[in-house]
């Protein structure tokens, strides 16, 4: 059985975007911020008054690392992880997949999909973009 993510009132439209095949980041409905991961208030002017905008799912390798030991329940190792420069200007991390460690880079240019676990799960996951 694959970890699973927390789900709370803060992130809860996140995993339902991720069912419908979207990335979706949290928006302060009085200043327009963007931000990820979700909270209860924005950082900017402390509102509490959120909502969030769908991505374009799209972004470059801010930075990466190649993830061999321990393992991990239901994964084969190694596991890329990157930290994502989104092109909506927010940073997230996400596990790169169909791509060999040597190939990932800094720089390298990311599109999201969506790995479905099961009904109540979908996970994103990162390949390289088509050119």
């Amino acid at each position: 059985m694959a970890v699973r993510p927390m789900v709370g009132l803060d992130s809860t439209y996140f995993w339902e975007g991720t069912l419908a095949d979207q990335l979706r980041l949290q928006r302060c409905n009085n200043c327009g911020a963007l931000r990820h991961p979700p909270g209860p208030a924005c950082p900017d002017c402390g509102a509490l008054d959120r909502g969030f905008v769908v991505a374009a799912g799209t972004g470059t390798v801010f930075s990466f690392v190649v993830h061999r030991h321990p393992p991990i329940p239901d994964k084969e190792l190694p596991i890329l992880l990157a930290l994502i420069d989104l092109d909506e200007g927010v940073r997230m991390v996400g596990e790169v997949v169909d791509l060999a460690p040597e190939e990932l880079r800094i720089g390298l240019r990311l599109q999201v999909g969506f790995n479905r676990i099961d009904d109540e799960l979908a996970l994103p996951v990162w390949r390289k973009a088509e050119a």
